[in-house]
């Protein structure tokens, strides 16, 4: 018997719930599904955009955030990646750089694969990826 999957949806904590959701929704065009409060103060949400699945949490209620994310903490976000299959890398390319964003231009990696690496307000990498033609 084999395990029927449908997608996944990581969960990602964030240190400041209205600048992450600004960078997924307002630059990558993720849509908010659901929250975890109504209006713009929340702790948790999902978010999707195409199939992509995301779910963002606060790493701190909001009356125990410090002033400033612990870097040590924020470094190993580093260790996280996220791939999203994305036929048109160049479009995302243009987006991000109309939004201000100083990203490096897509590659294609050594495995035939064209990349766009950023990070997110968190230190999370992202890439966007399709094999190159």
């Amino acid at each position: 018997m084999s395990i029927e999957l449908r997608g996944v949806c990581p969960l990602l904590q964030v240190f400041d719930m209205p600048t992450a959701i600004r960078f997924y929704r307002d630059i990558l065009g993720f849509e908010v599904l659901e929250t975890s409060a109504p209006g713009e103060n929340f702790d948790w949400a999902s978010l999707r955009l195409g199939e992509a699945e995301l779910m963002l949490n606060t790493l701190y209620e909001e009356h125990e955030r410090p002033a400033a994310p612990d870097a040590e903490r924020t470094a190993m976000h580093a260790d996280t990646i996220l791939y999203f299959g994305c036929p048109d890398v160049d479009a995302v390319y243009r987006l991000l750089r109309a939004h201000g964003l100083d990203v490096e231009e897509p590659n294609v990696a050594p495995y035939g694969m064209k990349q766009l690496y950023l990070t997110d307000p968190d230190g999370y990498a992202l890439c966007f990826q399709w094999r190159a033609k």
